[in-house]
């Protein structure tokens, strides 16, 4: 088992940037590719990037491309994504996720969330 845990998220004003955070715990990160989701009110949880194993393979969601950025470091066990240029439609709850698959970009392990909410 993997526990996820979030952390970074805020208020915050279009044009902004946060940077979101994800701790595990129970078993090695390197073991899996990691990714971010995201639910905004009202919609269906969707993809927004994930990480292969090692860290050398990435894909983004055509929304966030070019202002996110996710990065992982196997020796802290933690994942990070990076949001510049924050806009009031990424507000949402953002959820790491373990073991993403990254061709049905369906994961196994999820954390509790964290709220991003972007004021205009």
């Amino acid at each position: 088992q993997v526990q996820l845990v979030e952390s970074g998220g805020g208020l915050v004003q279009a044009g902004d940037s946060l940077r979101l955070s994800c701790a595990a715990s129970g078993r090695a990160l390197s073991n899996y590719n990691m990714g971010w989701f995201r639910q905004a009110p009202g919609k269906e949880r969707e993809f927004v990037a994930d990480i292969s194993w090692s860290g050398t393979a990435t894909s983004y969601a055509d929304s966030v491309k070019g202002r996110f950025t996710i990065s992982r470091d196997n020796a802290k066990n933690m994942v990070s994504l990076q949001m510049n240029m924050l806009k009031p439609e990424d507000t949402a709850v953002y959820y790491c996720a373990g073991a993403v698959s990254v061709v049905s970009k369906t994961a196994v392990y999820w954390g509790r969330g964290t709220q991003v909410t972007v004021s205009s």
